[in-house]
């Protein structure tokens, strides 16, 4: 059975999507920008021919990906592309190795447990229960864009089918190492027959994938979804006041509200889960903020360490930090989510009070996705300056939002990061992550000049409106779209990886009937 929402066990779910127009999109690119994706959706739904655009990943909530999906399949299917989403099930086990996969793609540990042929067999196993579903819904001559490890080794069953597969990585590393190829390893052989590959960055690609047909898609956000949208000051106000995030008085003359996706009035209704000691900022308090999931990868803990630095040197910076989450039991492909806050609540404690005082660690509501992305928006919009010290990353779409929004951005120059910020033209980026005294001295210059803080936060909006909004990724997707329809056969490159276990995958190529 296909459900819609949050898949539980190894059962694929149907994420529910609506259609969105995309006219919007004049204000931003003008209606010359809107005509010519308007003509080219016209050509991709003439290519499809009547067949689906399918997209397959782990989550329908909880990271960029999902939130990407969100929006752009909405414009799609505003402008007549035929496209649905769904969601892969798993164990605990699963998403134990993808996550542990996920960190080796990054060229990172993780938790050091074994990426081997017990791990393959689990992995296998799972996504061959997804596979009787899968097989019912996609119909030969469909095109699926899968994303991501979690779904890599669905490739081979959707290609016996007649799918025209494609995998897409939104994670990398610039430099390889035995992580990188330990991840490869455990992947590359389910790539063998996809008709491409799609990374965010020419960096990500592996040198065995080069002789293969790849595209580089940059990703994006949307500037009109609850996380992004225009908000006014007293709006942003009564929503952190309202959450808990700010201290004040919650008043009638302003409602915490935000537009939904369809274009409906709604309220945040719900309050965040805040680690704090004493009251929370007030309204003129400065707040640097740094918004990811609770991953060793995102630094929480060296984000502190930065921002202490800065309080103990900088007497005259009264700054507060927030950093903030999703709530970890809300994201169901991050099993590590709570270990990770865990660790930060420990590092928190070791603090003098005075120091814990100007700490707040934030895990926001999860239960309505669009809630949360108002929340959001209106923590970045308020936020004084926003930090993302990533020691590893894949692209960084917080930091694309907070450039849109005009905030002036301290951020690590890894991944897709330093694909988005010139060094002092729209943000200021740290050569090494685990510098901290570097990172604590760009929290200083911006604290004390605010015409810089404010003149890298236009030149940013800027930069966003050029090159990461959904407009110029569908631009991108209709590259692709192009590359399949006059394709003659698809090229299979030659592939040095090991193989998986070979009767397994027998077993997952095999159709299975209604």
């Amino acid at each position: 059975m296909i459900v819609a929402g949050r898949s539980s066990m190894s059962s694929i779910t149907e994420v529910s999507l609506r259609s969105a127009p995309f006219d919007c999109f004049s204000s931003l690119i003008g209606s010359g920008g809107v005509r010519e994706i308007a003509e080219l959706a016209k050509r991709a739904s003439g290519q499809l021919h009547g067949r689906t655009w399918w997209h397959i990943n782990s989550t329908s909530r909880g990271g960029g990906v999902a939130e990407m999906l969100q929006s752009q399949l909405a414009y799609a299917r505003g402008l007549g592309i035929h496209t649905r989403w769904l969601v892969l099930g798993g164990r605990a086990d699963f998403f134990k190795i993808t996550k542990r996969m996920h960190h080796a793609f990054h060229g990172a540990l993780g938790d050091g447990s074994d990426l081997g042929e017990k791990e393959r067999i689990i992995y296998e196993a799972t996504l061959k229960e997804n596979i009787p579903q899968l097989l019912v819904l996609i119909k030969p001559g469909d095109i699926v864009l899968l994303h991501d490890p979690q779904s890599a080794g669905l490739a081979p069953a959707l290609v016996k089918h007649g799918a025209t597969v494609l995998w897409r990585s939104h994670i990398g590393a610039d430099v390889v190492n035995e992580h990188t190829d330990l991840a490869w390893d455990f992947v590359g052989p389910y790539l063998r027959h996809v008709f491409a590959t799609v990374f965010s960055r020419k960096e990500y690609i592996p040198e065995f994938l080069k002789s293969q047909r790849s595209f580089v898609i940059t990703p994006s956000i949307d500037a009109f979804s609850p996380k992004n949208q225009d908000m006014d000051e007293k709006t942003v106000k009564s929503i952190l006041v309202h959450t808990g995030l700010i201290r004040g008085e919650a008043t009638a003359e302003v409602l915490p509200h935000f537009t939904r996706e369809d274009g409906t009035p709604a309220l945040v209704t719900s309050k965040a889960d805040i680690v704090r000691e004493g009251a929370g900022p007030g309204w003129e308090t400065p707040l640097i903020v740094q918004v990811s999931r609770w991953d060793p990868l995102k630094d929480p803990v060296g984000v502190i360490r930065g921002f202490v630095n800065l309080i103990l040197r900088v007497v005259s910076v009264d700054a507060h930090l927030a950093l903030v989450g999703p709530d970890v039991t809300s994201v169901a492909d991050d099993p590590e989510g709570r270990a990770v806050l865990d660790s930060v609540i420990g590092a928190w404690k070791l603090l003098p009070s005075p120091i814990r005082q100007r700490i707040h660690l934030v895990s926001l509501p999860m239960e309505d996705r669009e809630e949360n992305a108002a929340i959001v928006n209106a923590i970045q919009r308020h936020a004084a300056i926003i930090v993302q010290k990533s020691l590893k990353e894949g692209f960084g779409l917080t930091v694309t939002e907070a450039m849109w929004k005009g905030r002036p951005v301290v951020a690590s120059a890894v991944g897709g990061i330093q694909d988005q910020i010139v060094h002092g033209q729209h943000g200021l980026l740290l050569t090494d992550p685990h510098d901290e005294l570097a990172f604590s001295e760009a929290l200083e210059k911006l604290s004390h000049d605010q015409c810089l803080a404010t003149q890298l936060g236009v030149q940013a909006t800027e930069r966003v409106r050029d090159l990461f909004l959904a407009s110029y990724h569908l631009k991108q997707y209709a590259r692709v779209l192009d590359a399949i329809d006059s394709a003659q056969e698809v090229q299979v490159p030659a592939n040095g990886a090991s193989h998986p276990s070979q009767e397994v995958v027998d077993e997952m190529r095999s159709p299975v009937n209604g």
